[in-house]
């Protein structure tokens, strides 16, 4: 904890949110939850996986409304499974192929479990008790198992096309029509699970649901800005999942870009990925401004958030070829705090982007490009409708 007060001690802002989030109350959500989980041990089982293979996923999935908590809960920890078995690279193809294409099947057989992943996969825990999970999806209502099976199957058959050699070469991404392939299979199918379950749930409108293309960019928004911070451990666990499109224009061979001699090309071919995260964020704003239950919206806007500080930081950062960065933990609970409302959001976005805007450098060769995608949320280009709810709360849209 002392480290991280440090790490923002120039930063009072970000220090007065690390205190009042500490000795914030529990929201009521949260009580119950954790009353429910006292008397029902194959659920606390559930959730503590979820908490021990991502914390920060745990803590916006408990604050959902009770209706639809435990279906997002076994949403996440059914993809994990799924992705645990595409990450590891100690499994033979053959197998992992047939575990992809038939996972949604698999979810459906209880007491299944799995021993064969690499002794280093960190969730390979999960997958030893998947029985458990297993046992939990199957007590979800029937609305939501349809959901979540029908998600597996598209994005499990996705993984293996991958896995097999199509969209890529070799052990890359070949287009940036196949990166955004790749990343609609592997995070952009997760938005549309996540439309569908709100909109099942009845906490949302079924509207929600059925634009895909605002669904899947939140997804992609997310999954681009992680695979640009993780460079240098894709790299190094040998995975890569920058375009060739994009990076060959730059250099011969990927790992190029780690070459001191590399540095200037290597921050113009990190701009140019964040040039294409960039076109993301007029749908990411819109999705945001229809939804209308306050839990939805906090589980939503909180990883965007997040994704907007990320990619500022990354924007012409040459340590991302060196290192994981990642935002400080104050700014990350400033964001938690602040993305309550699309007012803030909406500053917190522009902020950002404004951030990315003075790191600009007119010697980069994208240089205008990135100018006009930042002028897309910084100017009048945008037109921004505020309707108010019943609950006196603004219901905001962006029209590009």
């Amino acid at each position: 904890m002392l480290n991280v007060l440090l790490q923002s001690i120039t930063k009072p802002s970000e220090l007065q949110a690390l205190i009042t989030y500490k000795f914030s109350s529990k929201s009521e959500n949260i009580s119950r939850h954790q009353e429910r989980l006292a008397t029902d041990e194959g659920k606390r089982k559930c959730y503590e996986f979820l908490e021990r293979t991502s914390r920060s996923f745990a803590a916006v999935i408990q604050e959902l409304d009770d209706q639809l908590r435990d279906a997002v809960c076994l949403f996440y920890l059914v993809l994990r499974g799924l992705d645990t078995i595409e990450d590891d690279m100690s499994l033979p193809l053959e197998r992992k192929v047939e575990l992809l294409r038939s996972f949604d099947k698999i979810i459906y057989q209880r007491g299944w479990t799995f021993h064969e992943n690499g002794p280093n996969e960190k969730d390979r825990d999960l997958l030893v008790h998947f029985d458990v999970v297993i046992d939990e999806f199957l007590r979800l209502d029937s609305k939501f198992q349809v959901v979540i099976a029908d998600i597996t199957h598209k994005m499990g058959n996705g993984m293996a096309d991958y896995a097999t050699g199509e969209h890529r070469e070799n052990t890359s991404v070949a287009s940036v029509a196949d990166f955004d392939l790749y990343c609609h299979y592997v995070a952009g199918l997760v938005g549309y699970g996540l439309s569908d379950l709100f909109a099942a749930s009845g906490l949302e409108s079924p509207q929600v649901a059925e634009n895909k293309r605002l669904s899947n960019n939140m997804g992609l928004f997310l999954q681009k800005t992680n695979i640009i911070r993780d460079f240098r451990e894709d790299l190094e666990d040998g995975r890569q999942f920058w375009p060739r499109e994009i990076w060959g224009a730059y250099a011969e061979n990927f790992e190029d870009f780690i070459k001191p001699d590399m540095a200037h090309k290597a921050r113009a071919c990190l701009n140019a990925m964040v040039l294409n995260v960039l076109e993301q964020v007029p749908d990411v704003l819109t999705y945001l401004g229809q939804l209308k239950n306050q839990s939805v919206f906090n589980f939503c806007a909180i990883p965007q958030t997040m994704a907007i500080a990320t990619l500022a930081l990354v924007f012409n950062n040459y340590d991302v070829f060196h290192r994981n960065v990642k935002i400080r933990k104050g700014e990350a609970v400033k964001l938690i705090l602040a993305s309550k409302d699309m007012d803030n959001v909406v500053e917190i976005f522009r902020q950002y982007v404004r951030v990315i805007s003075k790191k600009n450098e007119a010697s980069d060769p994208h240089f205008m490009d990135i100018s006009i995608a930042v002028g897309k949320v910084t100017t009048s280009s945008w037109v921004y409708l505020c309707k108010e709810k019943k609950t006196g709360k603004a219901n905001c849209l962006f029209l590009d």
